[in-house]
């Protein structure tokens, strides 16, 4: 049962619980409570299950804290505080970590001096931290003097339960901290569903999560709570006052050259920077966040830091030490700093294009601001017209509170096979036993008998000639560990993290240079791409490396920066698809006054919208557009489907199958989060019929086959199947290099596809779900079968096709060349336009 918490205590409520030392204590510093701590405090205290959503410098920590520091105090005063861990803190970021230990032990340190004062005697109360930075001497001693309050990891805290002397010390928890848990709804976040589980059976604690701005609340709560227990939320987020703004550099982004835009954006941000005593500025690549660094030195601004998680952890952590000392002017960074690491006072947070999700604008935004009665201040740079209309609708979602959906993973069986070989070292189980309490875990409450049992087996079989052996016994009916080798696996092969990677590129057996894995796993037999300024077609892979053959007058399939690009949210996506409908009927001043945008933003908006619909049509959501045009070598058809370029890529790769079977040819794919083009050879042709016979296909099995013949299976099956302990990422003290990792998990793939293994639908269900978002993919295949297709056969790519055209040209490697093409396209259209 889920409930939203509508009782706020008085400060007098709460001072009630409190003994007098933290009484006392919280009076002479804080004078009053804020608005988390009036709803959340004495709900924890009364031993409720809360989740906390309210902004940075509300005081969630010690909504969370406070009840348990309250506690050990009174066991304090009466001689009772034993050598035991009482309240257990995790975090996904170790970093974080360290700031919440120093910021325990100056609290508990003042409290002590406030009770000294009062003449009470108070034992010790202990806080320590143990991730995997933590020395072995560290956690001796702590077994000697365990912490009162454990600060750790997910992944420590798997460790841990299965440290026979440790795991003892864990077992009268009372309060359990996740905080930053909108960043665990993914398989770290499945994987402590699990943790929490297996603890749940030796403890019975109180759970409290702490989150940033996520939606929705009710299913982070069920996930941070199990299957069929109480959760009370406390949502104070609307509680923190925000302005956020989007600004162009340009008044036009076709026609304004490229070294004038790179001109005017600089200017921008220096007059924003001087403006301003602290700006953090975020960009959607790493490599973006030195750029903007190196040009901002240029033109004369000082105290400049970057913060990526390319850079060591020792420059991070000096870089989050100067923001907290507000010795910096500026930093940029990427992702690094979405989280909750205390950086001090920001008064201003840009960002440099669409953050792509309002749950993470309003993570980034929420960075300013520190105090809860101050602004939280965001300004969005667009790049180019799509992005503007998307920042547009993203701000305006953001001020209505309208959060785009998070979406947990289900049922993931490497994870689960991970925790049964943990729960097998622990004691021998009964069958029914553990499944019970694996289905306790949110992630698992709908998980099949059928594939536990089927993990149970695969974990307990012997494959001689595939090296695959056991590491547990099975009986039918119960299981335990097997072998004295297994403690040692589980505990150097734990986590869901994998190794990352780089791969290499080979042609005729000539090394030609490297490419992430992320960007690897994209590619398809046939795929163009461009490395080093030649294009080059990828002919194949294994292991760690790919061959491919140098094309000449070939257009790459897939652009060099693909992998480094953010995902459109599903929800967000259909706003912009509603928006464009809405503004074709928009007096200029209404969409200024409803979207809070100024008269060259609006006119801009305007133009767009209006180019597309005299040269084609607007797709919007209740009408699709379907535009076809050649090349001297190819013939496009470009399907504006605004779903997000997850969802869209499921959808264009079941298409491209099903038309390279009934076309008998390769179909290239290219796809960005406003649609998709199929590219096929200029003599194949799609008549009518073969695109309304894509409306009525099986987008599932199509998507299956089309996965199946692609690098991606490769590379996710070694991710999965390590997460499984089916290989192995450490062995007898031995790391096993990835291009070992990978070329052990492309021998085992159609062993483990033939037998239908759990860890190869693993796979399957990790590409479709959490990869591709199948889910959204079908919904909105589902919403396009109902609106009116239009099949417009043009000269030249309409508008909203120029960034999906652009994407797949040779000529485009640099920035100033994707606007020079756009220009020409754009001369095109409006040569057009003045002829009707």
């Amino acid at each position: 049962m889920i409930k939203y918490l509508s009782k706020e205590y008085s400060d007098e409520d709460i001072y009630k619980i409190l003994e007098e030392p933290v009484k006392v204590w919280f009076k002479n510093k804080y004078k009053s409570f804020t608005p988390p701590q009036r709803y959340a405090i004495k709900e924890i205290h009364e031993g409720k299950n809360v989740l906390i959503c309210s902004p940075t410098g509300s005081g969630k920590t010690l909504s969370a804290f406070l009840a348990g520091i309250n506690e050990l105090i009174k066991l304090s005063i009466n001689k009772k505080l034993e050598d035991k861990v009482y309240i257990l803190y995790i975090s996904p970021l170790r970093a974080l970590n360290n700031d919440i230990e120093r910021n325990l032990k100056e609290p508990l340190k003042e409290i002590y001096e406030v009770a000294k004062n009062l003449g009470i005697e108070l034992d010790e109360i202990r806080v320590a931290v143990r991730t995997s930075d933590t020395t072995n001497y560290q956690k001796q001693k702590m077994l000697k003097n365990p912490p009162h309050i454990l600060i750790t990891t997910p992944e420590s805290l798997a460790i841990s339960l299965n440290s026979p002397k440790f795991s003892k010390l864990l077992e009268n928890v009372k309060y359990v901290i996740v905080d930053e848990i909108h960043a665990l709804t993914n398989k770290r976040g499945v994987h402590l569903s699990l943790s929490l589980e297996r603890l749940n059976r030796v403890a019975n604690f109180i759970r409290i999560g702490l989150s940033a701005t996520i939606s929705p609340l009710t299913e982070v709560a069920k996930f941070l709570v199990g299957a069929n227990r109480e959760c009370y939320i406390v949502d104070v987020s609307y509680k923190k006052e925000m302005e956020i703004k989007v600004i162009s550099p340009v008044d036009d982004f076709i026609y304004t050259p490229s070294e004038e835009l790179t001109k005017r954006l600089y200017q921008l941000l220096k007059r924003l920077i001087e403006e301003h005593k602290t700006v953090l500025i975020f960009t959607n690549t790493r490599g973006a966040t030195e750029r903007v660094a190196f040009y901002l030195k240029q033109l004369g601004v000082e105290k400049v830091e970057t913060h990526h998680s390319s850079l060591s952890r020792v420059h991070r952590l000096e870089v989050e030490e100067k923001l907290k000392r507000g010795e910096l002017k500026v930093c940029i960074c990427s992702t690094s700093l979405e989280l909750g690491i205390d950086i001090g006072s920001i008064d201003l947070v840009i960002l440099l294009g669409s953050p792509k999700s309002v749950a993470r604008a309003l993570q980034r935004i929420g960075r300013s601001g520190h105090k809860l009665h101050e602004k939280s201040k965001g300004i969005i740079i667009p790049f180019d017209r799509d992005d503007l209309i998307e920042n547009v609708v993203l701000a305006y979602d953001a001020k209505i509170g309208k959060i785009d959906k998070i979406k947990i993973p289900k049922n993931c069986l490497d994870v689960l096979a991970q925790h049964i070989v943990g729960m097998a070292l622990e004691k021998v189980w009964d069958v029914e036993e553990a499944y019970n309490l694996v289905k306790k875990a949110y992630p698992y409450k709908d998980l099949s008998k059928e594939d536990f049992i089927d993990v149970l087996k695969y974990l307990s079989g012997n494959v001689e000639d595939k090296k695959i052996y056991s590491k547990i016994w099975f009986d039918g009916e119960k299981f335990g560990k097997k072998g004295g080798k297994v403690r040692a696996i589980y505990y150097m092969n734990i986590g869901t993290i994998p190794d990352e990677t780089a791969v290499e590129v080979y042609e005729n057996n000539v090394f030609i240079g490297e490419v992430e894995e992320e960007f690897a796993e994209k590619l398809m037999k046939g795929d163009i791409f461009v490395l080093g300024g030649k294009t080059y077609k990828f002919l194949g892979g294994r292991g760690n490396k790919i061959r491919v053959k140098q094309v000449y007058n070939e257009k790459p399939t897939i652009p060099a920066w693909f992998s480094e690009q953010l995902p459109l949210a599903y929800d967000l996506a259909l706003d912009v698809e509603k928006f464009r409908g809405e503004v074709k009927y928009m007096e200029i001043k209404e969409l200024m006054d409803i979207y809070d945008i100024d008269e060259k933003t609006a006119k801009a908006i305007k133009n767009y919208i209006y180019e597309q619909d005299r040269y084609a049509l607007v797709p919007d959501e209740k009408n699709l557009l379907i535009e076809t045009f050649e090349e001297e070598k190819r013939r496009y058809y470009i399907f504006h489907f605004v779903a997000g370029r997850r969802a869209n890529e499921a959808i264009a790769r079941a298409f491209a199958n099903y038309i390279s079977k009934i076309k008998k040819c390769n179909v290239r794919i290219m796809v960005n989060d406003y649609g998709f083009s199929l590219i096929l050879p200029k003599s194949k042709k799609l008549s009518k019929m073969n695109i309304a016979d894509l409306f009525n296909i099986d987008l599932v099995s199509n998507l299956k086959e089309s996965i199946e013949k692609s690098e991606i299976l490769k590379r996710r099956f070694r991710h999965v199947a390590t997460r499984g302990f089916l290989i192995l990422r450490r062995y007898l003290n031995k790391k096993i290099s990835v291009d070992r990792q990978q070329f052990n998990a492309e021998t085992l793939l159609n062993y483990c596809k033939s037998v239908n293994h759990p860890l190869y639908r693993e796979t399957l269900r990790e590409i479709l779900e959490d990869y591709l978002d199948i889910e959204n993919a079908l919904d909105y295949y589902k919403k396009v079968k109902k609106k009116k297709i239009s099949y417009l056969k043009l000269d030249s790519p309409s508008p909203f096709a120029f960034n999906l055209v652009v994407m797949a040209s040779s000529d485009v490697i640099f920035m100033e060349d994707k606007r020079k093409m756009i220009l020409e396209l754009h001369k095109k259209v409006i040569e057009a336009i003045k002829k009707v």
